[in-house]
């Protein structure tokens, strides 16, 4: 028990160490630690009983898979450390803003076929495809970035717009897969907890998007110094592909896969013991008329203009502003995603299982009117150029909004879902989430180079008014197996 304890604090402690001695060594062990504390954090919360030799199968299950899932991430938001790479005369903000949104919407639309895809495949399969999959087109975009720097006379605005989003349709399958093999292990009274793990792994992949591509492009400069761009996509290319090797041996889609015995896991679809698989047009339908399901799609929808209007041009916003290497959030931008979501993460989590008895509504209630005082802050701060305020106000809304995705795209799509509908609702809802990402993408890829950044968080304020709207209607939901309704 107090090993179990001291681990992770003499880990901190390490990384502590590292982190002002030696940043690369402590960008590797960083993952580490964060893996660590999670384990620890599984393993102490277990509300149902499940015996050890379970609770030990379960994290060689859900391990791999959301390490997995961390890796999708690096191999998807390593385009915006390469655009700064590239710089203005390469990769313009509008061809970032318009590659980005078409991949982005792309993503979102695939969950119409991939989300039942995923839910009749199941989770294993459809992880491997994703995984796979954006392996190939990492390796695709890396061969045209050497081509590029080299000084082939070649566009790289086609050529990434067309493999980005043959990229983003292969990363739909990662949130869709971790759901629906979650939503088999795990049990409602504990999915709320999990919801800050699986927002952990999100920030996970994100650190290593941000900081360890960074890391990547340092290590591999050429003896004059310039830097290897294409690494950037080579390397999350061949880790991708390890983890394929890793989860076609551990992962298994329900516990009866790996000799335990299946359980009632109290959530929607709990009482459909009869074994038959939905139709296409059934899960659809019962998706597509649950007025919960709408509002959390339309709350989604909101988060994914937030999540990535923050992400994506907060970090731009300090190069061009020259602080990017001078503000300590946006010297960090990796790690501070990584702290954010897992605090924002395990806020939401523990508020929903411990207080609210594991309503979702609640925590992404408190978490958008964070956002709204948050974002009505920084007209003043970017307006004023108190720029260590941006970065704190980027840094707080970052784990608002990461909260929030975690609660509802990871957790409640399980408990509103069910075993059987868990990917095609975990599909509805995050495919909006990237709806939102393509939208603000495309619209401040346009709008801050014309109108400047004071034009930045305005656009976004209205957006958090939709949220705390929808997340007020949602409070009193929770799934009832008996009548698919809320309570």
């Amino acid at each position: 028990m107090i090993l179990k304890i001291l681990l992770p604090l003499v880990l901190l402690v390490v990384a502590g160490y590292l982190y002002v001695v030696n940043r690369i060594a402590f960008t590797f062990l960083l993952p580490v630690v964060a893996v660590t504390i999670v384990s620890v954090i599984y393993f102490h919360n277990n509300p149902v009983g499940h015996d050890r030799r379970f609770r030990i199968r379960s994290f060689l299950n859900w391990l791999p898979l959301g390490l997995t899932y961390a890796c999708l991430y690096m191999g998807r938001y390593n385009l915006t450390e390469a655009k700064k790479a590239f710089g203005d005369q390469l990769m313009p903000k509008e061809d970032f803003g318009t590659i980005f949104a078409a991949g982005a919407v792309l993503y979102g639309v695939s969950f119409i076929v991939n989300g039942p895809l995923t839910d009749r495949l199941g989770g294993k399969v459809t992880i491997l495809i994703g995984a796979a999959g954006s392996a190939i087109c990492n390796v695709v975009l890396g061969f045209y970035t050497y081509r590029v720097l080299s000084g082939e006379d070649v566009s790289l605005f086609w050529p990434f717009l067309c493999a980005y989003a043959a990229n983003m349709y292969f990363q739909s399958f990662g949130a869709v897969s971790i759901v629906k093999v979650n939503a088999a292990w795990f049990h409602i009274r504990e999915r709320g907890v999990f919801g800050g793990i699986f927002g952990t792994l999100i920030s996970l992949g994100i650190f290593l998007a941000f900081d360890l591509t960074k890391i990547i492009l340092q290590l591999t400069r050429s003896a004059e110094g310039q830097l290897q761009i294409w690494w950037a996509f080579f390397v999350p290319a061949a880790v991708l592909l390890g983890w394929v090797v890793i989860d076609v041996i551990l992962l298994k889609d329900t516990p009866g896969q790996a000799g335990y015995d299946d359980f009632n896991t109290g959530d929607a679809g709990a009482d459909e013991a009869d074994g038959r698989k939905l139709s296409t047009f059934e899960l659809y339908k019962t998706l597509l008329t649950h007025p919960v399901v709408l509002m959390m799609v339309a709350i989604e929808f909101c988060s994914g203009v937030l999540r990535n209007g923050i992400m994506h041009w907060g970090t731009i916003f300090s190069k061009d502003i020259g602080v990017a290497k001078t503000d300590v959030f946006f010297l960090n931008w990796g790690l501070i995603l990584m702290v954010a979501g897992i605090t924002g993460g395990f806020f939401a989590g523990i508020l929903s299982d411990k207080l609210f008895g594991s309503r979702r509504g609640p925590s992404a209630f408190f978490l958008y009117a964070g956002m709204f005082l948050g974002f009505l802050t920084m007209v003043f701060a970017v307006r004023l150029e108190w720029h260590f305020m941006v970065g704190f106000l980027s840094f707080f809304m970052s784990m608002c909004v990461i909260g929030v995705h975690g609660m509802l795209s990871g957790t409640a799509s399980m408990d509103f879902g069910g075993k059987k509908a868990a990917a095609t609702t975990a599909g509805v809802i995050d495919g909006f989430v990237y709806l939102g990402t393509g939208v603000q993408s495309l619209c401040l890829g346009h709008i801050i180079p014309s109108w400047g950044w004071n034009a930045w968080p305005l656009f976004l304020i209205p957006f958090t008014v939709i949220g705390i709207f929808f997340t007020r209607r949602i409070w009193n939901a929770f799934p009832d197996s008996r009548r698919r309704g809320v309570r």
